[in-house]
């Protein structure tokens, strides 16, 4: 069962719970992140749409993307709301859910193989992971791209980190990441030879990694645009300060104007 650390979920908080029980006035389910802990739908939370029977729109052991609407986290007592959650939010709540099960199936063949507890796990990886990185799949996503290394930069064991990252390349494709600079370029003494040797240049200078790719296009003149995919945002944020370091030096050789805006990509 994909776990949290908290015992109790914050206010407005998503959470993923199955209906286990329904009654005329609202329904019990229970949120699966937090160690089965019971909640309450009220029956007005249920549905922004008129329905005759609440039983027509919760089922007994189906999960529902719910939001948190009140807490008492004294007595452990939540309640939750099914109409309050919008088609985006429930999508999101899904991916972030099934992340979090694929990453928990690796934590527990680590420990498999460690001879150590799902417990020991999350404790000597996981959370450390996601203090790191934000998310433990996340976490699990570097060590694919990276190995090793990027488990025991969040603090993990050399011992956890060799038998994560074996199983991070198993299970998980590495997503490539898109790092784009958009570049302003004028070369008044050199014309366009000047603009070819700046645009250029790094390709002498700079290590690309077999599994990134760049790639220097015009937009028209001086407008040029340099786009970089790499197997992680630390890759292709270090290609892309090395190549424009390079350019704003050849820009200088060249006697050329040079400035560079990074793109949200």
């Amino acid at each position: 069962m994909v776990r949290r650390r908290e015992d109790v979920p914050s206010l407005n908080e998503l959470v993923v719970g199955t209906v286990i029980d329904i009654q005329d006035h609202g329904a019990f389910v229970s949120l699966d992140e937090f160690g089965g802990l019971k909640a309450y739908i009220p029956l007005g939370e249920v549905s922004h749409s008129w329905f005759k029977n609440i039983r027509d729109v919760l089922k007994v052991g189906r999960k529902y993307v719910l939001k948190v609407i009140r807490v008492d986290r004294n007595k452990k007592l939540v309640d939750v709301s099914l109409r309050r959650v919008s088609e985006k939010e429930r999508r999101e709540k899904i991916i972030e859910w099934k992340r979090a099960q694929r990453a928990e199936k690796i934590l527990e063949m680590a420990a498999s193989k460690l001879n150590k507890t799902l417990d020991d796990a999350y404790r000597e990886a996981g959370w450390k992971l996601e203090d790191h990185y934000g998310e433990i799949f996340r976490g699990l996503e570097e060590a694919s791209a990276r190995g090793e290394e990027a488990l025991l930069e969040a603090g993990v064991s050399k011992q956890w980190a060799k038998v994560l990252a074996e199983l991070a390349r198993q299970g998980i494709k590495p997503k490539k990441v898109k790092l784009s600079a958009l570049i302003n370029l004028q070369c008044l003494s050199k014309g366009i030879e000047g603009v070819k040797s700046t645009l250029t240049e790094w390709e002498n200078v700079v290590s690309i990694p077999r599994d990134a790719s760049v790639r220097v296009y015009t937009l028209g003149s001086p407008r040029y645009k340099l786009d970089i995919e790499a197997q992680s945002y630390k890759e292709g944020e270090k290609i892309l300060a090395e190549i424009i370091s390079v350019m704003e030096q050849a820009a200088k050789k060249n006697g050329c104007s040079f400035s560079y805006k990074r793109l949200e990509t």
